[in-house]
């Protein structure tokens, strides 16, 4: 069962933040969309002073049976090799979270591999690293999901299931901030045909060449999702979508994210897949936006279109196109300074500092 998400803020809540934000010792609107960052974060932590506190980034990961069909330039065992990745402390979302002292959480939402059991898993490498893993698995789902080519990738109850899942994990990590990221061979094809369904976009427009397909290949993927939407036309409601489609990661961050909302959490968008996981979730609860800060603009083709469908702009542009959480924490230093600028700046009035004369037409 869903959490309520509150209403961000009231009219009165909003106006004072700002006023605050205007009185700070810098022309009107000159720190730009860093300002309109602030704003957001007094808004949902309910505060003019705003603190980030035990940041968690969570890396949801699962195999997809649509990798049958030859959609990805890697081989599905790679999903479960990278988890070992994550937790021996050598990806880049593994570097990333060490330098900049966010707790690391790789949740198994349906990886073909018992990572506790595991003599393969290397210890960590660096012991300034939190990081832990949470087993997540749905039942009749362990190993990922299903081919969607030949019937749902999910039933309905073990997409569900998968939610309350992430609904779950949130509960149990501590913090006001959590960081999405996802790891899945072939979950671009995931995002992909969830863009096409839920925002009435044809498929060529939402899909990319994932983890590095040639043009042969991105043709062949291509054919492959049009087989998997003309499959799938009966499904039209977003939980009905989504366990369509798949995938398990993507339906735990789903839950991740509306839990997060529901508990004023700040929540921080990765990627394109990321990014898919909130286009279901915000057709489940719209106010889910209003708590989501879209990290950076993906290279991934059906990205920005995704962007646009949800009415966002992310904060950076890198040519990221990697996942993993990756681009969510190369934004964190920013929500850091937009804290920051509005708990510490001076105003006009504390400074003594001289405001913008009241020129008006006439005096000109």
């Amino acid at each position: 069962m869903l959490s309520p998400i509150p209403e961000l803020a009231t009219p009165q809540q909003r106006q004072h933040v700002q006023r605050l934000l205007d009185r700070k010792t810098k022309p009107l609107g000159a720190l730009g969309r860093l300002e309109a960052l602030a704003l957001q974060l007094a808004l949902i932590l309910q505060t003019d002073k705003p603190v980030l506190s035990q940041p968690q980034l969570v890396v949801c990961a699962a195999e997809h049976g649509l990798t049958a069909q030859g959609v990805s330039a890697y081989p599905s065992e790679v999903t479960g090799q990278m988890v070992n990745n994550f937790l021996a402390g050598g990806a880049a979302v593994s570097v990333l979270a060490r330098q900049h002292g966010l707790a690391l959480t790789v949740a198994d939402c349906g990886v073909n591999r018992h990572f506790l059991h595991d003599a393969s898993v290397p210890a960590v490498q660096r012991s300034d690293l939190k990081v832990s893993l949470k087993v997540c698995k749905v039942a009749g789902a362990e190993a990922g999901t299903a081919d969607s080519t030949s019937g749902p990738a999910m039933t309905l109850a073990q997409c569900e299931a998968a939610v309350a899942q992430g609904q779950q994990l949130l509960r149990q990590l501590p913090g006001n901030v959590v960081l999405l990221g996802e790891m899945g061979i072939g979950n671009t094809s995931i995002a992909a045909l969830l863009l096409s369904k839920l925002a009435g976009i044809d498929i060529e427009s939402c899909t990319g060449c994932g983890t590095g397909l040639d043009a042969q290949g991105l043709a062949h993927k291509l054919q492959v999702l049009k087989h998997v939407l003309e499959r799938h036309t009966q499904a039209q409601a977003p939980m009905d979508v989504l366990a369509a489609l798949g995938g398990l990661e993507i339906a735990t961050l789903v839950g991740l994210s509306l839990e997060a909302a529901a508990q004023r959490r700040v929540v921080v968008v990765d990627g394109f897949i990321t990014s898919a996981a909130v286009l279901v979730a915000h057709a489940l609860q719209p106010r889910v936006l209003d708590y989501c800060v879209f990290s950076h603009l993906s290279q991934e083709r059906g990205h920005a279109l995704m962007l646009q469908t949800l009415q966002v702009q992310a904060l950076l542009q890198l040519d990221l196109r990697l996942g993993e959480g990756s681009g969510a924490a190369l934004a964190w230093p920013l929500l850091q300074s937009a804290c920051s600028i509005l708990s510490d700046m001076a105003s006009f009035d504390s400074a003594g500092v001289s405001e913008k004369l009241p020129f008006d037409d006439a005096s000109h």
